[in-house]
């Protein structure tokens, strides 16, 4: 049988890709759109290719009720704002649904860290040690049914692209013990569709244009910690890091360029490329790259493109993902295939 799906909050950019992905899908059904704005949409108006593909019943958005929901629907994606998500999670899952949050909102274990990196208390600590990182390459032993602790994940909280990207490029060579802990600087660049569609000054096309900027507070980016949170699950202790995220005058994409220093002066580019064959060997999103990646070959697609050099007695890592299917959309169908049995793959290839 079909998995079905609703989706709240229908009206952003996750929301729109995550629709696309759920029409191809050979399993799975949308059935129910949630919107709390007053006066209701209809993502035909909104996303105009969805026209011939969606019936009125469903493109018509509904008013979040979870328990209408749970009457037709089986996994809740929660594509809203940060801080908003966790408003309707506990209501969700207690009517029964499995959630995939897309926002931060249950992405740190540790409900103080949120709280200092989002500037705001988190409403839902109760369900924190539920929710069940949903980077799959590294966690997948959680999302899996019947598979241990994965037992009965129902709350998935769906990894930034940012740290989606960075967490695939650096694992590989903490577990193979390659570099050394102390020192990780991460230079990445994104699409501005990872602003989201908030309307701001330094977004408009005339800004963006011919542009490319580093942004943000340098070395307090909220994407920072929570890479730092992923590296030390991998390694089993603190990993710290410096992230300079960049914005690039293009609509998606995430291009991260990371600088490590090798374990010792023995490690050769041979045995690096080894660990990341090791480890992503039989991943279907993974594709290890002699070439160096282009955002342009990884763009639609739910891969994420690595390749690794030693220069200068330094390791210099190359990651490419598209920040809307990898590291938003299309990762939240990986996790949906995994915690609902289905074929990882499916719709996603």
């Amino acid at each position: 049988m079909s998995v079905r799906c609703a989706i709240v909050g229908p009206t952003g950019y996750t929301s729109q890709y995550l629709l696309e992905l759920l029409l191809r899908h050979p399993e799975a059904d949308t059935t129910y759109l949630a919107s709390h704005r007053e006066e209701l949409p209809d993502v035909r108006e909104l996303f105009p290719q969805f026209w011939g593909r969606l019936d009125d019943e469903v493109a018509i958005c509904q008013p979040i009720d979870p328990r209408k929901m749970a009457e037709s629907a089986d996994v809740a994606f929660l594509c809203l704002p940060h801080k908003a998500a966790m408003s309707y999670a506990p209501q969700l899952l207690e009517a029964g649904l499995k959630v995939i949050d897309l926002s931060a909102d249950y992405r740190f274990s540790d409900a103080a860290l949120y709280e200092r990196v989002y500037q705001t208390p988190h409403e839902d600590i109760a369900h924190l040690p539920q929710a069940v990182y949903g980077l799959p390459e590294l966690f997948r032993d959680k999302l899996l049914p019947g598979a241990g602790a994965g037992a009965d994940a129902r709350l998935i909280a769906n990894p930034g692209c940012y740290p989606t990207a960075a967490a695939l490029a650096i694992a590989p060579l903490l577990s193979h013990s390659l570099v050394k802990h102390d020192r990780i600087l991460i230079n990445a660049a994104s699409g501005v569709t990872g602003a989201g569609k908030k309307v701001a000054d330094h977004l408009h096309f005339a800004e963006q244009n011919e542009s490319y900027l580093a942004y943000g507070k340098i070395g307090s980016h909220r994407h920072q910690p929570e890479i730092e949170q992923t590296l030390s699950r991998v390694a089993g202790h603190g990993v710290p890091v410096l992230f300079v995220p960049h914005l690039l005058p293009i609509d998606r994409g995430i291009l991260e360029t990371i600088y490590l220093e090798p374990m010792d002066e023995d490690v050769t580019e041979e045995d690096l490329f080894e660990a990341y064959e090791d480890a992503y060997r039989d991943e279907p999103f993974v594709r290890i790259r002699e070439q160096l990646p282009n955002v342009k070959h990884v763009r639609d697609t739910n891969f994420c493109d690595v390749t690794v050099r030693l220069a200068g007695g330094n390791v210099v890592v190359f990651s490419a993902i598209d920040n809307m299917i990898k590291g938003a959309s299309g990762q939240a169908i990986q996790n949906m295939n995994l915690i609902c049995d289905l074929e990882e793959t499916a719709g996603l290839l």
